[in-house]
């Protein structure tokens, strides 16, 4: 009996590459068109991982899947599986672990592509600059790329396992925030080039060190090819020596920065209202003039990176460059919208560090407005850093006289570092803090909301996206 899914898209994988590539037991003759993990975004055609997380337990909705048209469900609770009555369904595919088995879907679809494979980790700019090449390599072929921040231990795996046998580029996010993390990610990717876009103070307090971060990130680089491989970073990266230390032999390293040394040389950085605008000197000596809609210094190096992928693998660079001036951040990631009332808002509510923070106050200053205003949450995983790293960001906000206002317990360490001029108002949390916020707006504002995910910015953001907020009744407030 088929069960072939009742759909046009091509099939991702065959049931017998699935026993292949898990070892596993598959009665069925199925096709899989997408893979999932997660019931709420299924679609009909896709195979269903069961993983097992802190909170939750995939083997919970293996018949869910099926009724929702999935081709195929991976499992390996055996109790899970009779209780839902699928010991005999041909669609079952059981293996020993389901993490181990979406690792080995992954490694098995990286073993038969014959594309090239870009891996990127950093401090700050991962996401960015995966969105960006994507948008850059696209007009030359098929390019599949990491969904959201799909960077950690299910992340890597599960892009592998999605990426199309034909497609020319994947594009691999990895992620980290402890030490020792990179390396089996990296392992499973071989990337062909590799990306570091920042070593920054980001998850300062589990690393314990800048120079411990830079050997994290530096793993990468150690899982390229010796032979024609090339790693890209900025020119002004820390630690540099370590990383150039961790090449193979064989490999080359390609900087990209303003300074005269650098392999890729950025310069004539104008950013303005409208855009930025650089001119960038590649390795063949070729210079081309790019423009960005995206506004910010940090933009123009992360685009500098990304021409540097392109090329690293021989193209020519013309087509990217079209597609990059018209890249625009995504939501949470500084994404421009209008707000009620007439105020700008820029969403850099996903996360933030010291480094990006900076980058976000330097690029709200550019941007013409009444009074500029910033709301900030705190910066997670500082450690015994926490205060020293939240009260350097007093310095910037003065040099461009930055209203602003605070939430959570460290941004407050920051919040009584400012003069009183620039002191909005401070409340506990994100959602108290918008209570102060939203009367305090007015027409032809620019606001940034900035914060490490823990932090909720985007809950408060949701709030000022309203007509009105109800007063504020609870919390500690300090407001003048």
């Amino acid at each position: 009996m088929s069960h072939l899914p009742h759909t046009t898209a091509p099939f991702l994988w065959n049931s017998e590459e699935l026993r292949a590539a898990t070892q596993g037991t598959l009665k069925g003759d199925i096709a899989v068109t997408g893979i999932c993990i997660d019931t709420r975004t299924l679609s009909p055609g896709d195979l269903f991982i069961a993983l097992i997380g802190h909170n939750s337990d995939g083997h919970r909705f293996l018949k869910q899947a099926l009724d929702k048209g999935a081709s195929c469900v991976m499992a390996h609770d055996h109790a899970a599986i009779e209780q839902a009555g699928l010991t005999e369904d041909p669609r079952l595919l059981i293996v020993d672990d389901t993490m181990k088995g979406l690792e080995d879907l992954g490694r098995y679809s990286r073993a038969r592509f014959n594309g090239h494979v870009i891996a990127i980790t950093g401090s700050v700019g991962k996401t960015t600059t995966k969105n960006m090449l994507a948008a850059a390599l696209s007009p030359y072929g098929q390019t599949h790329a990491s969904v959201a921040s799909f960077n950690n231990h299910w992340g890597v795996p599960l892009t592998l396992a999605r990426l199309p046998r034909e497609a020319k580029f994947c594009i691999s996010e990895v992620g980290m925030n402890h030490p020792g993390e990179i390396a089996p990610l990296a392992a499973q990717i071989k990337p062909d080039i590799a990306v570091i876009t920042t070593v920054g103070s980001a998850h300062l307090g589990h690393m314990g060190s800048m120079e411990a971060i830079a050997k994290e990130k530096a793993t990468l680089f150690s899982a390229l090819p010796s032979q024609s491989a090339i790693a890209l970073c900025p020119d002004d990266v820390p630690c540099l020596p370590l990383l150039q230390k961790t090449l193979p032999t064989g490999a080359a390293l390609w900087q990209v920065g303003e300074q005269k040394s650098a392999t890729l040389q950025l310069s004539n950085l104008t950013c303005t209202a409208n855009g930025s605008d650089f001119t960038l000197q590649l390795p063949s000596h070729k210079a081309i003039n790019v423009h960005l809609a995206a506004i910010g210094a940090h933009l123009a190096r992360n685009a500098s990176l990304v021409l540097g992928c392109v090329a690293a693998l021989g193209l020519d660079p013309q087509k990217a460059v079209e597609s990059l001036a018209t890249f625009l951040p995504e939501a949470g990631r500084g994404e421009r919208r209008d707000l009620p009332d007439g105020v700008t808002l820029i969403d850099e509510s996903y996360n933030a560090s010291g480094p990006s923070v900076r980058a976000a106050i330097a690029t709200l200053a550019l941007m013409p407005a009444e009074r500029h205003i910033a709301a900030l949450g705190d910066i997670r995983e500082l450690g015994d850093f926490s205060t020293s790293e939240h009260q350097a960001l007093a310095a910037p906000l003065q040099a461009h006289n930055i209203l602003t206002f605070c939430c959570g317990p460290h941004m407050k360490s920051l919040y009584e570092a400012l003069p009183p001029s620039l002191q909005g108002g401070y409340a506990e949390t994100s959602t108290q803090l918008a209570s102060l916020l939203q009367p305090a707006l007015r027409k032809g504002d620019i606001l940034l909301v900035k914060g490490s995910l823990g932090s909720r910015m985007r809950d408060l953001i949701s709030l000022l996206e309203q007509p009105s907020l109800p007063p504020h009744t609870s919390g500690h407030v300090d407001v003048i």
